[in-house]
């Protein structure tokens, strides 16, 4: 019985594969495609036309059978553009793919002799018998006589098809390496090596603005195939030597718009590279080659050179001018994706140099501090949200700020440094920490506003802060908050939990009931621990919030009294942060060190005339019994003594007088329980009064006032 099956029986893939097995004459050589040696036989070679009519009629189709054991044993691969393919007969159909193909194709082969079920249009690379490789269209079809095995057409991929899939590939992502990267391997599909060269300003995500022959400096950012490739040869990461960045920016520039040259044997390459160290590093190769050298451009008035493409295959296979036009437009596609990846890398640079500056630094005397800050993904996409500062008062205290900002990016970056700063600037002033938190929720609802809005579109409403104050002689932290989750406090004794923080709503929360900021206060003794963090870093899917908090007030209960806080605060994440981090991730920790007790001093005294003679007598005395030498002992109680007559003439109530021992001298404060704000002015000469600030003003090296629920504090700080 015959065993074709009849047209009216058979399926559209049979068919096919029919008409695909009578498209080779048997008996035809198998190695007609080309020698083994992958070169081919130059002398049978048509002449390649420069005429695109004649292009189009090129043969890009081509069959391979095969048998059950999936060796060749016929073929027609006798066009131009198979020529080096090793397609003899009786080899195995996997020593056309590249190794890494291998496992995959050979799968597909055996999965349609077992099933009959045809598969159909995969793009594969073949290599050729030089190490390059030829992007096709491969269909697997079993052969219409099932003896015979398979039927495989081999279509070298249509230009258009592959401009449309190679743009959709360069386009998937924002890294400038990866986007160079898929580039350079699309450009593969018309020549054996590729390579793309960005301008060090695109590289590093800079503004282009200079004409392309006046830029000199260019870094090779892909290359492809990846291979062992000549010493002195250009590889990614870089830089090409001043006289071929040169070259390559003046070649593609020329006199008017940016243009693609080419060079069609390696003399004119030589003649025009001229140099030999420039030849070692741009020429992949001692064999005689072609070369296509395209600019990626943006265009615009004028337009910008971002970089160069160049594609290099042998020189018995010149570009022809339809080739030349497709490389050009592929280019030209996908330059804008060069320049938004270039954009997306600014963005990332300065939203990661921003942060870098909010980061705290290491403490000081009274206080250790200690900071994590891990974006939700290495690129930029995820930076920019989530913010720490740490930063000592002029009066003595320290300043803990953590907040989180809606969104990420350039956006929430932006917002993010302008409400660190003005709550810098706030604390620095005197404000208590419910203050400047309402000062911070005015400001996130004017960014709000669609008038004066930092970025068209972003919106900060229901942005988070916590802002805690720690007194090293108090030993006491005041603490407030707006919508952020509570820190967590370990005392020395080992014991760790939540603070508890009346909830508050996000900054700029005009929706909810407007109530004020309260201010809680609790102890935290020398030794304490205090871990201020973002939602990230508790947020897990598989836990509730509650247990979140929990988990990570474990964690930093272990940590040791006498473990290095930085070290420790990296081993706190990496056990609490969840396995796959949706959100920024950021903790600080504060070590709490105060003053010795030896090194404060605290008198009360009422407000009477006699109160500064007192102040002084008690100053001088304390002086005296921490040995101070110099002009200080002087100075101080003359500074106090003018600071209690100004409280005694101005304020009601009793006084507080506290000195404080510092690392790099002495701080005084004086409470009183009036609400003026003691300014300096200039005076006469002969005025009666006044003359009480500027003796102060001339006695230390600044000072300050600070707000308190019963009055204010005047400090002054003198240098020993």
């Amino acid at each position: 019985m015959d065993s074709t099956p009849s047209p009216s029986s058979s399926s559209p893939f049979d068919l096919v594969s029919s008409a695909l097995g009578r498209y080779v004459p048997r008996g035809a050589a198998a190695a007609a495609a080309g020698p083994g040696n992958g070169q081919g036989d130059r002398t049978t070679r048509p002449r390649v036309s420069d005429n695109p009519a004649a292009d189009r009629q090129d043969q890009i189709l081509g069959v391979v059978i095969l048998d059950r054991g999936l060796r060749i044993t016929r073929c027609n691969l006798e066009a131009p553009i198979f020529a080096g393919l090793d397609v003899r007969a009786g080899s195995p159909f996997a020593a056309l793919l590249p190794p890494r193909d291998v496992p995959t194709v050979t799968r597909r082969l055996r999965q349609v002799l077992e099933t009959g079920e045809a598969h159909v249009a995969r793009i594969q690379r073949l290599r050729r018998g030089d190490g390059s490789e030829l992007v096709v269209s491969l269909s697997i079809l079993p052969a219409a006589v099932p003896q015979e095995g398979l039927t495989v057409s081999v279509i070298a991929m249509a230009r258009r098809l592959h401009l449309y899939a190679a743009e959709t590939a360069i386009g998937t992502s924002l890294d400038i390496g990866e986007t160079a990267q898929s580039l350079a391997e699309s450009l593969l599909a018309w020549g054996d090596v590729a390579a793309v060269d960005l301008d060090f300003a695109v590289w590093t995500g800079e503004g282009v603005t200079e004409q392309a022959q006046r830029r000199v400096r260019l870094r090779r950012a892909a290359l492809v195939p990846d291979r062992v490739w000549p010493e002195g040869y250009v590889t990614p990461g870089d830089d090409l030597p001043t006289d071929a960045s040169r070259l390559l920016a003046q070649t593609v520039g020329g006199d008017d718009a940016p243009q693609a040259v080419v060079m069609p044997d390696r003399e004119a390459v030589e003649r025009l590279l001229g140099s030999p160290r420039v030849i070692r590093a741009l020429v992949p190769g001692d064999r005689s080659a072609s070369m296509a050298c395209i600019p990626l451009v943006l265009h615009g008035p004028p337009p910008v050179v971002l970089g160069v493409a160049e594609v290099w295959r042998r020189a018995d296979c010149p570009f022809r001018d339809s080739e030349l036009f497709d490389l050009q437009e592929l280019v030209a596609r996908t330059a804008h994706h060069v320049d938004l990846a270039r954009q997306h890398q600014r963005e990332h640079t300065q939203v990661l140099a921003l942060q870098r500056r909010l980061l705290p630094r290491s403490g000081g005397h009274t206080i250790e501090i200690a900071s994590v800050y891990q974006p939700a993904t290495p690129d930029s996409a995820g930076v920019g949200g989530d913010w720490v500062n740490s930063f000592p008062l002029p009066d003595g205290r320290t300043a803990l700020v953590v907040g989180d900002v809606v969104g990420h990016g350039l956006g929430a970056a932006a917002t993010m440094g302008q409400l660190s700063m003005e709550a810098r600037a706030l604390l620095s002033a005197g404000l208590a920490p419910d203050e400047v938190l309402e000062h911070l929720d005015e400001t996130v609802s004017l960014l709000d506003d669609a008038g004066s809005g930092l970025v068209a579109g972003y919106s900060a409403l229901g942005s988070t802060c916590c802002i805690a104050l720690y007194d090293p002689v108090s030993h006491h932290v005041s603490l407030s908050s707006a919508g952020h989750l509570p820190p967590i406090l370990v005392l020395p004794n080992g014991h760790a939990g939540p603070l508890t923080v009346r909830p508050h709503p996000g900054l700029g929360a005009e929706f909810a009931l407007r109530e004020p900021f309260d201010v809680h206060t609790f102890a935290a003794p020398p030794g304490s621990l205090l871990a201020l963090y973002t939602d990230g870093l508790v947020e897990d899917p598989a836990l509730s919030i509650d247990e979140g908090i929990g988990t990570l007030a474990d964690a930093v209960s272990t940590v040791h009294p006498w473990e290095a806080l930085q070290q420790a605060a990296r081993h706190v994440v990496s056990a609490v942060a969840p396995v796959r981090q949706r959100d920024d991730v950021t903790l600080l920790l504060a070590r709490m060190i105060g003053y010795r007790k030896g090194d404060t001093a605290t008198w009360r005294l009422p407000a009477r005339y006699d109160a500064p003679a007192r102040a002084r007598a008690y100053v001088g005395a304390l002086l005296r019994g921490w040995d101070t030498k110099g002009d200080t002992r002087d100075d101080v109680p003359l500074l106090v003594s003018e600071l209690v007559t100004n409280a005694v003439l101005f304020a009601a109530g009793p006084i507080t007088v506290r000195l404080i021992r510092t690392g790099h001298g002495l701080l005084c404060e004086v409470g009183d329980t009036g609400n003026g704000r003691p300014r300096l002015n200039r005076g006469g000469l002969l005025d009666d009064g006044g003359r009480g600030l500027h003796i102060v003003h001339r006695l230390t090296t600044r000072w300050g006032v600070r707000w308190t629920d019963t009055g204010k504090v005047v400090w002054a700080e003198v240098a020993r």
